[in-house]
C-alpha cells in the first residue's frame, strides 16, 4: 500500500516533467527565429561594406569653443556622433553619417531649396537641420533643449570642416544643389572681392619752374 501512495505523489511530477521535455525539443523558439532571421545566410548587413569608417569623421567635427563642449558620444562603420553641451546641459546632437548605408536618405535633399555653405539643405522635422555634403555624407544637427533653434542648427552646421569632408570618396546619386543660401553666421568685415582704392589725382607740375638754388 505504501508504495501505491508514492507512486499516485510521484504521477503528477513525472507528466509535468514528460511535457517540459517535450517542448523543449519540439523546435525553435522565437529567440532562435529572430536569430537566425537576423543573422542567418543571404540576410543583408546592417551597414554597407563600402561605408566610411566611423573615426574617419572624427577630423571634421566642430572643436569646443565660446563655452560650449563637443564630447564624442557614439561611433560605428558609416556614423559618428557627438553631444553639444553647455555648462552641463545636453542642447544638441551632431552627427555624420555615409548614406550608403542608409537607403533613401540622401533622396530627400534633391528637392532642397536652400544651402548651407553650398552644400544642399533640408529641415527634418521641427528639431534637425541636415546637408548633405559631395552627395553622399549627411552631417546633421538635432536639437535636445527648446531653446536650440533652427538658427543655432544652422551655426553649429557651418562649424563643422564641410570643405574638407567633401575630399573623401565621390558621390553615390548626385544631387542638384540649390541657389538659395541660408544665412550665414556673423563673420567680421573685410573689403568686397576687386575692392579697389579710390584714385587720388595729383596737380601737374610747370615744367618752366626751376628747382630753388
Amino acid at each position: 500500500m505504501s508504495f501505491t501512495r508514492w507512486l499516485r505523489r510521484l504521477a503528477p511530477l513525472m507528466v509535468c516533467l514528460v511535457l517540459l521535455v517535450t517542448a523543449c525539443s519540439s523546435g525553435p523558439s522565437k529567440y532562435d527565429q529572430v536569430q537566425k532571421d537576423t543573422t542567418g545566410f543571404g540576410s543583408p548587413a546592417a551597414v554597407d561594406k563600402k561605408a566610411e569608417k566611423g573615426g574617419t569623421f572624427n577630423a571634421f567635427f566642430p572643436d569646443e569653443q565660446d563655452g560650449y563642449k563637443v564630447i564624442p558620444y557614439q561611433e560605428k562603420k558609416g556614423f559618428a556622433e557627438y553631444k553639444l553641451e553647455q555648462d552641463g546641459k545636453t542642447l544638441a546632437m551632431l552627427t555624420i553619417s555615409d548614406t550608403t548605408s542608409i537607403p533613401g536618405s540622401a533622396e530627400k535633399y534633391s528637392a532642397a531649396t536652400e544651402a548651407v555653405s553650398g552644400f544642399p539643405a533640408v529641415d527634418q522635422g521641427t528639431t534637425a537641420t541636415g546637408v548633405l555634403v559631395n552627395d553622399r555624407y549627411q552631417v546633421k544637427v538635432l536639437s535636445r533643449d527648446p531653446a536650440f533653434t533652427r538658427e543655432d542648427r544652422v551655426a553649429w552646421l557651418q562649424k563643422f570642416d564641410l570643405e574638407g569632408l567633401a575630399q573623401l570618396k565621390g558621390a553615390i546619386n548626385p544631387v542638384t544643389k540649390p541657389t538659395v543660401a541660408l544665412p550665414e553666421a556673423p563673420t567680421a568685415a573685410r573689403p568686397k572681392d576687386g575692392f579697389k582704392l579710390p584714385r587720388v589725382k595729383l596737380p601737374r607740375l610747370d615744367p618752366t619752374l626751376q628747382p630753388a638754388s
